[in-house]
């Protein structure tokens, strides 16, 4: 997989937005990669966008090949970082996905955004990345495979597009954050029995919240 060397990645700002949804907009009505089955106005999308900063753990990057527009590099495609869950403890966790323009698929250009976000979430306060992929999509597993992410569970029939069912894997990947700090060790039950979890598995998302 040849990925172009004029490719550049950068923070998304408000100006890549219409190309951001453009390309959103074509797996909305083409695919069921996502589960959004309603095409975005560029104004509905800007709360998205404006929702991953520069900095932090809740990141947007876009891959830019200048060479194929005067004065108007074109957006090959993009890599977000987002809230996993509102709740306050999931604040370590994010969910990641990458869309690639339709002239950009399987030139690399997604290994190499998830490659830059990867990075850059090394310097943030996080613990697991989580991938939702709606199956069938053997390109997309072997992305996040490659990247270590590894299969914790799948939703049977969770959603329903284009008058059919869609199952839906998920995959975790460790993060191994330069600035996390090292917690204590729970404290043991009554009578030294083991505490007690209240937390699901990781292989057990929130079946009630859709994200794809």
């Amino acid at each position: 997989m040849q990925i172009p060397t004029e490719v550049q990645v950068r923070p998304g700002t408000e100006a890549d937005l219409e190309a951001l949804t453009d390309i959103y907009n074509h797996y909305v009505r083409e695919t069921a990669l996502t589960f959004d089955t309603a095409a975005f106005t560029r104004d509905e999308r800007l709360p998205w966008l404006r929702s991953h900063p520069e900095d932090g753990p809740h990141r947007l990057l876009v891959a830019l090949d200048p060479g194929t527009r005067v004065n108007a590099p074109h957006v090959l495609g993009y890599a977000t970082s987002s809230p996993y869950r509102p709740k306050a403890a999931y604040s370590t966790s994010v969910e990641v996905s990458v869309y690639c323009a339709p002239d950009a698929v399987g030139r690399g250009v997604g290994t190499l955004l998830y490659k830059e976000l990867f990075e850059a979430l090394a310097g943030e306060d996080l613990h697991r990345a989580y991938a939702a992929i709606a199956l069938p999509n053997e390109p997309s597993v072997r992305l996040h495979d490659a990247f270590g992410f590894r299969h914790v569970g799948t939703y049977t029939e969770v959603g329903r597009k284009f008058g059919r069912y869609w199952d839906v894997a998920w995959h975790e990947k460790p993060l191994l954050s330069r600035t996390a700090p090292q917690g204590e060790p729970p404290s043991a039950g009554p009578r030294g029995e083991p505490p007690l979890s209240r937390t699901a598995p990781s292989a057990s998302p929130d079946p009630s919240r859709s994200r794809r």
